[in-house]
């Protein structure tokens, strides 16, 4: 089982990770081989504790964005009862696109999620994975579209309702890619909003906007596993990760929000190549 001090810096590991494009999955991956823990990233007991800890993190997004979701909510109610989406009513719009972008992911990763990461177990692949996703990363910045220039007046969720549904699909699908252990939703979801042309600032928002949902339906799905008998043990240091993990995410939110209205990707970018390299050579010489 995980003990409490384990329980500590991979619940914080993960409130960071989850939310900075730089791969949760793959640090979870990697860390504890480098540093001798018995866990697995297969092990029954460790995926259950990662669910605590990915519950967390989306409860303290839904909080960080709750006038958001209050809004969209209402917005998809209204919509559903005048049978349209009219153009005023941008958060409506804005809560579909968000459903387009997560339905077809959810069930793609229900499908794929186990045969991905039993095929891409190890911390040696994690790491060169992790390399990947800072090229992908840089790449999203040189090949960027021209987003147009914020106006503050009309506000981020109108802008993101300028998104059409065929975009919303494509950003959606890139989270699809963070099954493998070393690339990032976050910076997956990124990238393929400045893809489609939104700005870093909107980018990240729509990221956390669109992660919500899926980290925190895939949390609840696998809830029933913390009644099971054998993982009786593992309800102290699940709780104490998941606080953990909230605290760090809460920190991490706040800080990216603020980071990307005026910086990019890059230094991300940078950390996932350099930190891939090192991690890789740590582990070919343990």
């Amino acid at each position: 089982m995980i003990t409490y001090f384990q329980a500590i810096i991979i619940g914080l590991l993960q409130g960071v990770s989850e939310l900075f494009p730089i791969s949760s999955l793959g640090h979870s991956v990697i860390l504890p081989r480098l540093v001798g823990w018995n866990i697995n990233q297969n092990d029954p007991f460790f995926l259950t504790f990662l669910v605590a800890t990915h519950l967390a993190t989306a409860l303290v997004l839904f909080f960080f964005f709750r006038k958001d979701w209050i809004n969209i909510i209402k917005g998809m109610g209204r919509s559903l009862k005048e049978r349209e989406i009219k153009t005023d009513n941008y958060h409506a719009k804005l809560g579909w696109l968000l459903v387009v972008g997560t339905i077809p992911t959810g069930v793609l990763g229900l499908l794929l999620e186990e045969k991905l990461r039993a095929l891409f177990a190890s911390a040696s692949s994690a790491a060169f994975f992790l390399i990947l996703n800072g090229l992908l990363l840089y790449a999203a910045e040189i090949l960027k579209r021209k987003a147009p220039e914020n106006n503050d007046e009309i506000g981020s969720d109108k802008r993101l309702a300028n998104l059409n549904f065929s975009q919303a699909i494509k950003v959606g699908l890139a989270q699809i890619i963070a099954l493998i252990p070393g690339f990032s939703r976050s910076g997956a979801t990124m990238a393929g909003g400045l893809a489609v042309g939104l700005s870093h600032e909107d980018a990240v928002r729509y990221s956390f906007l669109l992660a919500t949902p899926i980290i925190g339906a895939a949390a609840v799905l696998k809830l029933p596993e913390f009644f099971k008998p054998e993982n009786h043990n593992l309800i102290g240091p699940a709780l104490v990760g998941a606080l953990c993990a909230a605290g760090a995410a809460i920190v991490t939110v706040k800080f990216l929000v603020k980071y990307f209205h005026t910086n990019k990707l890059t230094p991300f970018a940078i950390y996932c190549l350099a930190a891939g390299v090192i991690y890789s050579a740590l582990l070919y010489f343990r």
